[in-house]
């Protein structure tokens, strides 16, 4: 099968299309036939080794977590997927033709959706739903801020807070401030024109998808007992106490039950899904250095398969 991989950290050239051996499903795993994968800024960070420290690679490497697609092969003790399912997940290895995956980690793809837009939504998806509901405790009458919320994550972290009933205050650039008013964002914040904590305050949860200097401003939002949870570097424990506050550095968990509750919203209009950029497997390169620019709105993806 054709395959990205990277052999060693460094800038986008070091991204190849190669073949490689095909994946086998083994027991509790599902062989897929990618249609489309989602591209993360987590894939870049990976590639540059910004995150060596805490997660080594062993080279060669392929990349990339989102998929789409259809099953393949289900290997021994699967039970709830076919051959010819249309399923959407997470996995580690997805810029690539097919992938063995755990089925805690897949679920039935949307089915209001293409494949294009099913690859964008399972490790930001799954992300939100865990810094706001899981960590956050985010309900119906509560106040959330969220940062970045034109992104791939943020847009999503939107949605599903309105979904839920909750407040939203949400910061972006101002080419999308009128973004964020069609996802429903009830205070919609030009971070290049307002500081935030100057507008935003009492909030029960801030989702940092940003860190550095927009962490720590973030603390002045939050009301006591309120929880900062980032998805980018450990709040400051230090801070948290000042303000009596809750500071979490969220690792997304793989979570089966949770791609079903989110392809359900899908599926009932809840979640819209913003691509920016749909490129074929093979210029895997030129969607990093998109990813990495930092102004994406939504998600790029990668297509492995066409009809």
């Amino acid at each position: 099968m054709k395959a990205v991989r990277i052999h060693q950290y460094g800038g986008p050239e070091v991204l190849t299309l190669e073949d490689v051996p095909r994946p086998e499903a083994g027991a509790g795993e599902v062989l897929v036939a990618i249609r489309a994968s989602g591209v993360n800024p987590a894939d870049w960070k990976i590639r540059a080794g910004l995150f060596k420290d805490f997660m080594p690679l062993r080279f060669p490497v392929i990349l990339g977590f989102d998929f789409a697609g259809e099953v393949e092969g289900v290997g021994a003790g699967v039970t709830g997927f076919k051959r010819g399912d249309a399923v959407y997940g997470t996995a580690m290895g997805t810029y690539a033709e097919y992938v063995a995956a755990k089925v805690a980690e897949v679920g039935l793809k949307p089915r209001t959706v293409d494949f294009v837009k099913a690859a964008t939504i399972p490790v930001a998806a799954q992300t939100a739903w865990q810094a706001l509901f899981d960590v956050g405790g985010l309900e119906a009458g509560k106040k959330a801020l969220i940062h970045g919320a034109a992104g791939g994550v943020g847009s999503i972290a939107v949605q599903l807070a309105k979904a839920k009933g909750a407040t939203v205050a949400a910061t972006a650039s101002g080419r999308n401030q009128e973004y964020l008013k069609q996802l429903g964002v009830d205070q919609p914040i030009d971070y290049e024109k307002t500081r935030f904590e100057d507008v935003v305050k009492d909030a029960d949860v801030v989702f940092d998808t940003q860190g550095g200097e927009t962490q720590q401003r973030s603390w002045k939002t939050l009301k006591k007992g309120g929880v900062l949870v980032s998805i980018v570097e450990p709040p400051s424990e230090a801070e948290a106490a000042r303000v009596g506050a809750k500071g979490v550095f969220l690792g997304r968990q793989p979570n089966a039950d949770q791609l079903v509750e989110i392809a359900k919203l899908v599926d009932a209009g809840r979640i819209q899904i913003a691509v920016e950029a749909v490129l074929p497997l093979a210029d895997a390169r030129k969607a990093q250095e998109l990813s990495q620019t930092g102004h994406v709105r939504g998600k790029i993806v990668l297509t492995t398969k066409t009809d």
